[in-house]
């Protein structure tokens, strides 16, 4: 979301969204706030600092984890302050382990998905870390539903091979499918027997590897989709797999009518053939990918937009 203040943040998106809340990122306020300062704040037993070049793993915790965790503290805080006796569903995010990986830098500079040993450190301390904010959220809304959001726009460069070193002249290697999903299982894993959504904004979203590494909804740009992906898609939404279809521009401009919004959505469904019956329920609507490049006022928009467009799609399936 835009904006420095937290409380605001909540207020919004509890009061836009009364069904399905979200734990809200405010980037704005600077590293630490940021979608990996945020998650490196969550990790057990591994720190990260910032550097000229991003963000890099220390020994010790610094001045840039503890003003990552007193954000989060901050965010918690606004959300249990509009969330009291709640008892819907409530998403929470964090960057996936891959992203993640592709982002934080070791010693020598190099991000640690140059080094094998480190992406299972990084794995097995985000997995950790995941579990204490899940049980922290239990604790705040102890009547909520917890659904856990892994961010990953960084995982298609991952599998092809496409994230650059730190000279820029050459590209890392391509991680192993197998190794991938493994590492995602595991972490998708801390949240066993409830929702985890995993998002990826960028094209290609692998939707077989992300359901077999046992994702129950994936979440992408639906503008972004081709007619290569309609037999995975129509695979995953026959497996019971969800689909959270970014519909909404995340920056601002005109929005269409609900109904415009969705007919993109209507098309592939008619495309593939299945029961529109199954639309309402397999597909929940969100922005293209997050608000912070949007203005307040746009956001609020965006959100009231895409809660119009979900009643027209379950109301007109067809």
């Amino acid at each position: 979301m835009p904006g420095t203040d937290a409380r605001e943040a909540a207020k919004t998106v509890v009061g836009s969204f009364e069904d399905f809340p979200f734990l809200a990122e405010l980037p704005a306020r600077g590293p630490g706030a940021d979608m990996i300062g945020r998650t490196a704040g969550m990790l057990v037993e591994l720190y990260a600092r910032v550097e000229p070049s991003g963000w890099r793993i220390g020994d010790r915790p610094g001045r840039d984890t503890r003003r990552a965790r007193s954000w989060l503290g901050e965010d918690l805080d606004a959300l249990e302050e509009f969330v009291q006796g709640y008892e819907g569903q409530l998403k929470v995010q964090a960057v996936g382990p891959w992203t993640l990986a592709a982002a934080l830098e070791l010693r020598n500079g190099e991000v640690a998905l140059s080094d094998p040993g480190a992406c299972r450190d990084l794995t097995a301390s985000l997995a950790e870390g995941l579990r204490q904010h899940l049980a922290e959220l239990r604790r705040r809304v102890p009547g909520a539903q917890l659904v856990l959001q892994l961010d990953e726009p960084s995982l298609t460069a991952v599998l092809r091979g496409q994230v650059k070193s730190a000279s820029g002249y050459r590209t890392h290697r391509a991680v192993d499918r197998q190794l991938v999903e493994s590492a995602l299982r595991d972490v998708i894993g801390v949240h066993a027997d409830n929702p985890v959504v995993v998002h990826s904004c960028a094209p290609d979203v692998p939707f077989a590897l992300l359901r077999r590494a046992g994702a129950a909804a994936i979440s992408f740009d639906f503008s972004l989709l081709t007619e290569r992906d309609d037999d995975t898609i129509g695979e995953a939404v026959e497996a019971g797999t969800g689909l959270f279809a970014g519909v909404v521009p995340g920056t601002d401009g005109p929005l269409s009518d609900p109904a415009g919004s969705v007919m993109g959505v209507r098309t592939l469904w008619r495309r593939l053939g299945l029961r529109p019956g199954l639309l309402a329920e397999s597909v929940t609507l969100t922005p293209a990918c997050g608000l912070a490049g949007a203005s307040p006022a746009y956001a609020r928009k965006a959100l009231a937009h895409c809660v119009r467009a979900a009643r027209s799609l379950a109301d007109n399936p067809e």
